[in-house]
């Protein structure tokens, strides 16, 4: 077996101890004889990997008894609706800041429900700031404030938690999760999709605040309540037993490697080296404001676009895969989410300083 590194920003790298395990796992999980796909949803040994899975995350995170563990389904572009659906009123007004396009998307689903006040925006620098705290417009009576600590494609992250003036705080922690320590006391509902950090595509974990559970519409669907997840262990219908199954594996692991606080220490020592080597070059550029520059997605472009193809191919070649930035965006991209080793960074600032050597 030859393994790439793979930079894609998801479905994402996952720790080849993960797969490994679960390629044991597939035809007799447990000496069961069945996959773990094969077997009930409400047998006790699923039911015993849910709730490990949940005890894991919770201490990963340090979770409050306070707050509800959900494993949900439809990614974090469902809870774009869901978050309006289950913390407004009709003619509420939400308070949401634009820092990129997952974040306005966001926007646009939260509008379809209630008033949505645009707090900030940095569409100006084309989302390559977050505007500072003092200069938000936030709305005295808003039902929450949202915002996304980490944007996936133009790789803007906060490295701080914003003050939500008393009123609930929702993240979309897609891409950042479970990457560094948070207080997840200062939030109201975090919500993640699972293909960054956490697992493969299939699964959304949601963290909700134990007092926001009945604020959801009247008319709101119940597979469109957290309250009806929390009360029912999150098997208000089949969940994706296989994705839940490997999110725990994943847990797991992050677990025995330490924490969380030890696997942020490594992502930012890969986060950094990398930087640098970008701003150390005039072949390579970064446009992100350094104070905001996100540790798991680094975006880059070459000074001469038009090696683009030929960069792409090389390090293809080169067993580094999926390094293309998104179309918005042009350039390159190089997720390096928990999974994506140290060696694997180091590869990549190796061919990348040999590029600019034969083509600068």
């Amino acid at each position: 077996m030859s393994r790439v590194y793979n930079f894609s920003a998801g479905p994402a790298v996952l720790p080849l101890e993960v797969l490994e395990r679960i390629r044991e796992d597939i035809p007799d999980w447990n000496g069961s004889g069945m996959s773990v796909m094969e077997v009930s949803h409400r047998g006790k040994a699923f039911m015993a990997v849910a709730e490990k899975a949940e005890q894991d995350v919770r201490d990963l995170l340090a979770i409050p008894d306070d707050y509800s563990v959900l494993f949900l389904q439809g990614g974090a572009t469902l809870q774009f609706a869901m978050a309006p659906l289950n913390l407004t009123r009709v003619g509420d007004t939400v308070d949401y800041v634009q820092t990129g396009s997952w974040s306005r998307k966001a926007i646009a689903e939260a509008s379809r429900f209630c008033d949505v006040n645009i707090a900030a925006d940095s569409s100006d620098t084309n989302f390559c700031h977050i505007p500072p705290e003092h200069e938000w417009q936030r709305t005295a009576n808003a039902a929450y404030l949202h915002y996304t600590p980490n944007e996936t494609i133009g790789g803007v992250e906060f490295h701080f938690i914003p003050e939500s003036g008393g009123v609930p705080l929702v993240a979309d922690m897609s891409s950042t999760i479970l990457s560094r320590p948070i207080d997840v006391s200062r939030f109201g509902v975090i919500y993640a999709g699972a293909q960054k950090n956490i697992g493969p595509a299939g699964i959304t974990l949601v963290i909700v605040r134990n007092d926001l559970l009945d604020r959801q519409r009247a008319d709101a669907p119940t597979l469109l309540t957290y309250k009806a997840f929390a009360d029912s262990g999150s098997m208000t219908n089949t969940p994706p037993t296989f994705a839940w199954y490997a999110a725990g594996l994943v847990f797991e692991h992050l677990k025995a490697r330490g924490g969380i606080a030890a696997v942020a220490e490594i992502n930012e020592r890969k986060a950094t080296k990398l930087y640098k080597v970008i701003d150390d070059s005039d072949f390579y550029s970064n446009p992100v404001q350094a104070n905001c520059r996100s540790w798991m997605n680094v975006p880059f472009v070459l000074r001469d676009s038009g090696l683009d193809a030929k960069f792409l191919g090389e390090s293809a070649s080169a067993g580094l895969m999926n390094l293309k930035g998104h179309r918005s965006v042009g350039g390159m991209r190089a997720s390096i989410y928990n999974a994506m080793t140290e060696d694997g960074v180091d590869a990549l600032i190796g061919f990348m300083q040999e590029f600019e050597k034969a083509n600068g």
